[in-house]
């Protein structure tokens, strides 16, 4: 959440945006306009990738500003194509629109939240996979995540909306697996800044496809490749679990190579501009896939439907497949095989 206090005026968040050109005094003066309530440049310009928060050499929070500032004035892109979206999330949040689903499991199992994901969004076996067999699984936009919605325009959506998602997961009186970073998120770290209440356990799912790994070593086969990870934006909000997807790596047998845009320096799927600007868009991607194929991977590993689905064009141009995290697990695991054609 933003902190004017913590702000110190150095301009390191919008200096170090590689979606601005901006000087020490432009990125400056634009953080002092959004500062006194005032439009800038950088709310249409931004992609809402979070990067500025991990740039802020002081924990203040400015990609909250952006977003806030982003709804409250409501001219920019990202905000105006995200409208419908927002309007249609809305009345589910509020029992007026797509129902949420629940398919139930074991009694002693815990619960596969999919956000407001559909299930055709996640590869095909996903929820079949003895990754996640007796578990209940519910999805719809009563488990929005909300902090998703940042990428259309409706930052406030955590503070209208979040206690009563939590609520509502609570119902289901079992422990919840989020599948989606952003849901982790609502009830990691969006909770303490808005002091609802969690009165749940929940485990991200890097750490639980960890655990499973390590409980199921003898049935690993390892794959001896070389693979990049496309991280989802929401990842900037808990990078402590970056440390899980390595182990997973290391026990399915992969190496990550180091690359240009990764961790820190990761780069948008572009999701929130494709449509508003497609020019940066491509060029985004085509630098993040000649990246990939330089360091020598062998796959790109999204964790997201939505990075999954937007990079779909790029990775058949560039003939790098990409690979569901849940998808590398299944494959090492004897559930799948490794994609046809790819390297």
């Amino acid at each position: 959440m933003w902190d004017a206090s913590k702000c110190n005026l150095c301009g390191d968040c919008l200096v170090n945006c590689r979606y601005v050109d901006y000087d020490r005094d432009r990125a400056i003066a634009e953080i002092k306009l959004l500062m006194e309530g005032k439009d800038a440049e950088i709310l249409s310009k931004c992609t809402t990738c979070i990067a500025c928060n991990d740039y802020c050499p002081t924990g203040a929070d400015p990609s909250n500003l952006i977003f806030r500032m982003q709804e409250k004035i409501g001219t920019c892109p990202i905000a105006v194509g995200g409208k419908p979206a927002l309007e249609a999330l809305a009345k589910a949040l509020e029992g007026r629109g797509d129902p949420g689903q629940l398919i139930p499991g074991d009694p002693d199992k815990p619960a596969l939240s999919l956000d407001s994901f559909q299930f055709e969004q996640f590869p095909e076996g996903t929820f079949d996979s003895q990754l996640f067999r007796g578990m209940t699984v519910v999805r719809g936009g009563e488990y929005m995540s909300l902090a998703g919605c940042v990428h259309m325009g409706g930052e406030t959506f955590v503070e209208k909306y979040g206690q009563g998602v939590l609520d509502k997961l609570a119902s289901l009186g079992k422990d919840i697996v989020y599948i989606h970073n952003e849901g982790f998120v609502l009830a990691d770290v969006k909770a303490k800044e808005y002091g609802f209440n969690v009165p749940f356990k929940y485990m991200h799912l890097f750490e639980y496809l960890r655990n499973y790994l390590r409980d199921h070593k003898n049935n690993i086969t390892k794959l001896g490749k070389k693979l990049a990870y496309q991280a989802n934006c929401a990842t900037r909000w808990i990078p402590e679990h970056d440390a899980f997807l390595d182990e997973i790596f290391q026990l399915v047998g992969v190496k990550r190579p180091r690359r240009q845009y990764e961790r820190l320096n990761a780069v948008c799927c572009t999701a929130p501009i494709i449509h508003t600007n497609r020019e940066l868009a491509i060029d985004i991607q085509k630098r993040n896939f000649e990246d990939a194929i330089e360091c020598g991977a062998d796959a790109l590993i999204t964790s997201c439907p939505v990075c999954d689905s937007v990079l779909r064009r790029p990775s058949s141009q560039f003939g790098l497949p990409k690979i569901f995290i849940t998808d590398l697990c299944r494959i090492a695991l004897g559930e799948k095989p490794w994609p046809e054609g790819s390297r």
